[in-house]
Order: C-alpha cells, then sequence, then structure tokens
C-alpha cells in the first residue's frame, strides 16, 4: 500500500514537533507542520512537565495536519526516557510528572541498594545505573510521601501517558519500558523483586506492547476539533532513541551508532542482553529496539554541556547553534578537556563555572572565552566517544568499521569531524530528523506499508541522503586522547 501518511509527536527534553510523513513506494518525504518548546517548570522547589501545554501542543499539530489538507492513517507519539505520569483512580492525571532531572533522586540509588543489591538489579535488567531512573525516581516518590500510592492507580511513561490522551487506552510500549531499570529482559515482563524492594504494587504497571501496537482511534472530541476522521494512534517505538535508531540508513553488522542531543547514546544492536560484570562495571544499559533488538549503548552526557553554557551566556550573548559551533574554530585545539558525565555536570547552577572547578581540579587551564569552552566540550565528546567505542569493541567482539550519527547533532560538521577523527573511523552523519522518521515508518509497519526493520531501513536509505566524514589528523587525536584518558581517571579516584 502507498501514497499514506503518518504524524509523528517527538517531544524531545528541550522542544518539540510534529512531523508529517508521506509514505510513496519506497520514498519517505516528511515536512515539519509545528514545532514547540518544552521547558521543566519549577513547582514547590521541584521540577516538573507541564502535560497540559504539551498535549495542547498535540493538538495544535493535529490542527495543522488538517490544515494541510492531509488526513493521516495514524499518529505516533515518541519522548525522553525514564519520566512518567500518575493516573488516580477516576482515569485523571494525578499530578505534573516530575524531570528527571529534579533533585529529589539525590542519594536514592545508595539507599535503594540497601534493599537491592546492585549486582542484582543488573541481573535482573542490564540497565546502567543513573539516579535519573525510574526505578529511583519511584523509590524517591515513595520515600517523600508514603500515601501517594494510595492514590495511584497507574503509572504511565510520558509517550504512554499522551497516547491514552489521545486514545483512551493505555500500555506500555517496550522501547520506553526497559528505560525504567523496573523490566526484566530475559522475560519480558515487569520484575516482581524489585518491586518488591519499592513497596509498590506491580499492578499499577500496564502490559507491555510492542512497537507497532494499533492501540485505537482518536477521542472522538479531539478528532472532531481537529477536522479529522478515522485516525489511529499507534505505540511507536515510544522511546525517541528507539525510533531514531530504527531510522538508521545501515546494512550488515559492523557498525555503531551515536543518537546526538541532549544526550549521546552510543551503542550497537546485539540479539540478546549482555548482562555480564564487565558490562556493569562500565556502566552500560540494554535498551529495548525494534523488532526484537537490543540497544546496547552508553548514556554520554551530550550536548546538554554546550546548551547550558548557552544559557549562562543569554544575558550577554545570543548564539544560536551554528554560531556557538563557528566559535569554537577560534579556539585552540586540545587545551582544556572534561569528563562529560563527571556528576557535577548532571544539573549545576551554571555549567560554565562548573567546567572551570573541574578544569581548576584537574590542573589544566581553566576556559577563558566562550570559544575555549564550546571547543572544550566538543573535544570532549569526541574523545569519550572513543572511550566508548574501545568498551563496546571488549564487551561485544563486534568489528566495528564505521559510526552512523543521528539527530540534532548530525547537523554538527564540527563535532561530527571530531569524532571521526578521535575514533579513527569514518562518521555517516543524518538523516538528523532520524527520531521522527523511525517513529513514521513504525507506524507504516503496523498499518501494513511496511514488512520488517530491514525494509525501514531500506526506506531511509532511499529518501535521504547522509554525509560521510573521514578521519584526519588521527595521530594529535591519539596523543590527545591518552591525555584525556588520565584527565578523567585521575578525576574518578578522588571525591568531589
Amino acid at each position: 500500500m502507498t501514497g499514506q501518511t503518518f504524524v509523528a509527536f517527538d517531544l524531545g527534553a528541550e522542544s518539540g514537533r510534529s512531523i508529517l510523513g508521506s509514505l510513496d513506494s519506497s520514498r519517505l518525504s516528511i515536512r515539519q507542520l509545528t514545532r514547540f518548546p518544552n521547558e521543566m517548570r519549577s513547582l514547590d522547589g521541584h521540577l516538573h512537565w507541564d502535560v497540559d501545554a504539551l498535549f495542547g501542543e498535540l493538538k495544535n499539530g493535529l490542527r495543522a495536519c488538517a490544515a494541510a489538507g492531509a488526513q493521516p492513517v495514524s499518529v505516533g507519539v515518541d519522548t525522553w526516557g525514564v519520566d512518567f505520569g500518575f493516573l488516580d483512580h477516576e482515569g485523571k492525571v494525578l499530578e505534573q510528572p516530575y524531570s528527571y532531572r529534579d533533585h529529589r533522586t539525590d542519594g536514592m540509588m545508595e539507599q535503594f541498594f540497601e534493599r537491592v543489591p546492585r549486582q542484582r538489579i543488573y541481573e535482573l535488567t542490564g540497565i546502567q545505573f543513573m539516579q535519573l531512573n525510574t526505578l529511583f525516581q519511584l523509590f524517591a516518590a515513595r520515600q517523600l510521601d508514603p500515601g501517594l500510592m494510595e492514590r495511584v492507580d497507574r503509572l504511565l511513561f510520558m509517550p504512554d501517558l499522551f497516547n491514552y490522551l489521545l486514545s483512551g487506552v493505555s500500555g506500555g510500549e517496550y522501547t520506553i519500558a526497559t528505560t525504567s531499570q523496573l523490566m526484566n529482559p530475559r522475560t519480558r515482563t515487569w520484575e516482581p523483586e524489585l518491586f518488591k524492594g519499592l513497596e509498590i504494587p506491580v499492578s499499577m504497571m500496564q502490559p507491555i506492547l510492542n512497537p507497532g501496537t494499533k492501540l485505537g482511534k482518536l477521542k472522538e472530541d479531539i478528532a472532531t476539533a481537529a477536522s479529522l476522521h478515522d485516525v489511529s494512534v499507534t505505540a511507536v517505538a515510544a522511546h525517541d532513541t528507539g525510533s531514531a535508531i530504527a531510522a538508521i540508513p545501515a546494512d550488515g553488522e559492523n557498525w555503531a551508532y551515536i543518537s546526538s542531543g541532549t544526550w549521546s547514546l552510543m551503542g550497537v544492536e546485539i540479539a540478546t542482553p549482555i548482562l555480564s560484570t564487565d558490562a556493569m562495571d562500565l556502566n552500560f544499559t540494554n535498551e529495548g529496539g525494534v523488532g526484537g533488538k537490543i540497544r546496547f549503548l552508553k548514556n554520554i552526557m551530550g550536548l546538554w554541556l554546550l546548551q547550558q553554557c548557552r544559557k549562562d551566556w543569554s544575558e550577554v550573548a545570543r548564539y544560536d547553534y551554528e554560531g556557538l559551533v563557528r566559535l569554537s574554530e577560534q579556539a585552540e585545539p586540545f587545551r582544556t578537556f572534561i569528563d562529560p558525565d563527571c556528576p557535577g555536570f548532571f544539573n549545576p547552577e551554571r555549567m560554565t563555572e562548573e567546567i572551570r572547578k573541574y578544569s581548576r581540579e584537574t590542573q589544566q587551564l581553566s576556559p577563558e572565552t566562550h570559544a575555549h569552552f564550546v571547543r572544550c566540550i566538543l573535544e570532549s565528546l569526541a574523545l569519550k566517544y572513543r572511550v566508548t567505542l574501545d568498551q563496546l569493541r571488549r564487551l561485544t567482539a563486534k568489528k566495528i568499521e564505521r559510526i552512523h550519527v543521528i539527530g540534532g547533532g548530525a547537523q554538527n560538521s564540527t563535532l561530527c569531524q571530531f569524532a571521526a577523527n578521535a575514533m579513527g573511523l569514518p562518521v555517516v552523519a543524518g538523516p538528523v530528523e532520524a527520531t521522527a522518521i523511525g517513529n513514521i515508518l513504525v507506524q507504516a509497519l503496523a498499518h501494513g506499508s511496511i514488512a520488517s526493520l530491514q525494509d525501514i531501513r531500506a526506506v531511509v536509505a532511499n529518501s535521504f541522503s547522509p554525509v560521510r566524514y573521514e578521519p584526519i589528523g588521527t595521530e594529535a587525536w591519539e596523543e590527545a586522547y591518552q591525555r584525556f584518558v588520565h584527565i578523567s581517571s585521575s578525576m574518578q579516584e578522588q571525591p568531589r
């Protein structure tokens, strides 16, 4: 079947879009219908997401679709991972969902390890340890408000929550469920041992659905208000990285990926989870993908570092991201390095001050100009990718010959070139809109227009042209890598 249209709602932790996709034979064309900001709100001293505002933007996207003369077959929602909302016993949203960057989870990992040991949690879930994980958010919620769970009927992850608001049907899509550190990747069910440790009933969790599951139709009032009819709501690969990885125009096995945005998620596709002690110690994670794949990857603090520096400078300079990247060309190379995953960079009051602090503590030259900061961040990210590449090769025994970079960071030509230089491998950048493209094509899979993950990737390769970066100056980058490893290791050995 050809000539179908689909709408992807792609919600990131900084902004969201509605994207219209038209599939004709083996080619996909896309265009943006709406774009809107997504900002954390401070309520009673905690950071939350404004579900009402975001849902209003989804309805605006539906109206824009109708205004463009399109009658889509389906809509699908993807978001960032781990965050969730509660429904009460009347099916209403209980409170505005907390943001994963809220500090209520500070220290909660260590407290929970007293109930279920770290090693056991990894054996059960295969998910890397980050205080933002749903497991520790739930533990924090339980600690801060012991009576909360009596008021809760259902937990819905962010994309599942929007699917529910659109269709009235609740479920727990597989790729987003795997980010929670609550699901067993062997059984693909919720892990009761962890809920026992939380003292929370597993009954609040929803049935796990495969990506490409038809949920139902748009609610009548929403469809009428948008002048749309007979539109399905489809559970896509609801974790944005899951959708993005599905849209990598790759064949064969000898490649790795970096989904580059606020976070850099770097990994490979594998058939079964890797739950070894080495994988745990190196903090790798086993998340779900399309077609039953496992996304074996590491979360690296990505362009968040640059976003927060830009925020710090907003009173004296209004940079767009292209302007920020151009700044890096004005700074000398290899002046200052940071480990992007240092805990101090997670959500500091001022990112620039935290970077200066790191440079002082590692006895490096502190960045002095905006150009110094940008160069430091981009070089450090590229060198962190090299560290992660070495770890991936060791843990998986894969012969990795190229790196696919997708997402917004694929537009950052300086970072892509630095990554190629640091890793000594070709970097293939694009498509930029991989998440929305994957979202759309999983909808097409659900509705019979595409038969497999392999077909999805063939459509992407036929529809979008990537940019290839070959490594240059690798000898100088190898020297920089050795210095980066030394600096990072010295910092890990001392408390901050």
